[in-house]
């Protein structure tokens, strides 16, 4: 079997904000479809689409009505089928979200679950008493504010809600459930997808004794914006009940031709170990990935502490990394003070992310340096922005639709109004002003996935890593000849290399490489790959 996901570059698509084809200003698969021949162009492998299941869109199709239908918002049936057979000719593979911890509250499930305690599906999602004061179970809390907690007023119990109050937890525990779940991801096989992203895969299962989570060591101080930091959730998530769970997945999986499953792990103190469990052996996922690379840390220590932490657990296991995606700020504003522009910063990104040993994945608009939009609140649609605003923004600013024409109305998106704004700041970095254009972030990209590609090393080669002081990072990949050496200085400074160091290559340069400078020197967020 080839194992494409392997060293798969996966693009990410966020179908509200990609391209509208129906002028209703909100992204389709027809929309999609036409816009595939971009990602091709690109040099991506696969593509990564986020929910566009049925929905009440309490939580921008995260909130699941019917998991085997399209919401009218991006089409129909007949319009993903298009879209599979449009990707498959131009040599796309096509990956789906999966939410299988929780629905949305009008999906049937959670609709006849909720009528009374003794129904055929009385126990399909996680149902608890009040303590005798009437308070809440216990004292899991929403990551999205609040308890995890909602009374219902005709079971007159509480139920459980990691997310919004309107994204129920269904009880994996109930083999019924597990095969409901297992029904839908078939669903979409036989439709011809090649794998799917499991969302908030370790959010599946619960402590059946529903206790307490401990506070979380060391404790937060100065106190975090969200109570949800406060606590370590050994018990609300991360069970290990997920295990068998998974391997009952890839058991589907694996009845199917070539099909793989990345899973994401959100944990504060667990990620980088769930990973290396959930990917263990082959009866398990194919891949994982963590927040870990998704967060404010940019230095060399930093880099090698989350891979060799995934190393040293995974046990055979594979990772899949990104620097962003729908959830986080774009990482080229995400990492500013931190850079010699935005640019230079998105180029030496894009190299650095290709060297990594895995797949690793794109979000729509990195391509392009996109950087975060800057919203004003009464333009918000996040929940969590609207919620913890203004010390956390939410997630909008990452959301807001492509850019494809400077000049044009709402940049190309749609011709109607788009759902979210798009800012002066975006437009000047449109498709129109990159593709084809010499020195472009986007051919910049173009490169750097094309030299990944043509490097055996880069796809499948081993990593060592290499002992030099910040801001430098460097490793191997793979061995003897054929072996890369790949540095970068992960700073606005120009540096010096360690005497010595160019013995571990022959010190060709081969690739692109960006500010390389003089020899033995790495310019400002310079990198430069040298092959044996």
């Amino acid at each position: 079997m080839d194992e494409w996901w392997r060293s798969a570059v996966i693009y990410q698509i966020y179908p509200r904000s990609f391209q509208d084809d129906d002028g209703d200003g909100i992204g389709d698969l027809p929309g999609i479809t036409r816009r595939l021949e971009h990602i091709a162009h690109l040099g991506a492998d696969a593509i990564w689409i986020s929910p566009f299941f049925r929905s009440p869109m309490k939580d921008m199709g995260y909130d699941i009505s019917d998991p085997c239908d399209v919401d009218p918002l991006f089409g129909d049936l007949a319009d993903f089928d298009a879209l599979i057979a449009r990707a498959h000719e131009l040599g796309l593979k096509v990956i789906i979200d999966q939410v299988l911890s929780h629905t949305s509250d009008a999906h049937a499930w959670f609709v006849d679950s909720r009528v009374s305690r003794s129904g055929e599906r009385a126990d399909w999602y996680v149902w608890a008493d009040p303590q005798p004061d009437g308070s809440p179970p216990n004292n899991w809390p929403s990551v999205f504010g609040g308890s995890a907690w909602t009374w219902d007023t005709r079971r007159r119990q509480y139920y459980m809600h990691n997310f919004l109050a309107e994204q129920p937890d269904v009880n994996m525990h109930n083999p019924a459930v597990q095969d409901g779940v297992i029904a839908a991801l078939k669903f979409w096989l036989d439709r011809g997808v090649d794998g799917f992203r499991l969302d908030s895969i370790n959010y599946c299962f619960h402590d059946l004794e529903l206790r307490d989570n401990p506070r979380l060591e060391p404790f937060p101080d100065p106190a975090p914006h969200n109570p949800y930091d406060f606590q370590d959730h050994v018990y609300s998530k991360s069970r290990p009940e997920m295990l068998p769970f998974l391997k009952r997945i890839r058991q589907l999986l694996d009845r199917y031709d070539d099909r793989m499953m990345v899973g994401e792990v959100g944990d504060h103190n667990h990620a980088l170990e769930l990973m290396g469990q959930y990917t263990a052996g082959t009866e398990r996922m194919h891949m994982a990935y963590s927040f870990d690379m998704l967060g404010p840390d940019f230095n060399a220590r930093h880099f090698r502490r989350v891979i060799d932490r995934f190393n040293a657990g995974a046990k055979g296991g594979w990772p899949c990394w990104s620097f962003s995606n729908h959830d986080v700020p774009r990482h080229v504003s995400r990492w500013a003070g931190q850079d010699a522009g935005e640019d230079a910063l998105a180029r030496q990104a894009i190299a650095l992310l290709l060297a990594f040993e895995g797949a690793i994945c794109l979000y729509q608009g990195e391509e392009f340096g996109q950087t975060e939009t800057q919203l004003a609140y009464e333009e918000l649609t996040d929940p969590v922005g609207l919620r913890f605003w203004p010390d956390n923004k939410g997630r909008d600013g990452c959301r807001t639709p492509m850019v494809w024409e400077r000049d044009m109305p709402a940049a190309g998106f749609t011709t109607g109004t788009p759902w979210l704004p798009i800012k002066p700041e975006q437009r000047v970095r449109a498709a129109s002003e990159q593709v084809g254009v010499a020195g472009s972030v986007f051919e910049h990209y173009r490169a750097v996935l094309g030299f990944r590609k043509e490097t055996p090393a880069l796809r499948r080669g081993a990593t060592r890593f290499l002992d030099l002081p910040e801001p430098l990072l460097g490793f191997l990949r793979g061995e003897g000849p054929g072996a890369v050496l790949c540095l970068f200085n992960l700073s606005a400074e120009e540096v010096a290399l360690p005497e010595g160091l160019m013995t571990e290559a022959s010190g060709r340069p081969v690739g692109p490489a960006e500010g390389v400078g003089i020899a033995g020197r790495l310019g400002p967020n310079g990198y430069v790959f040298l092959q044996a």
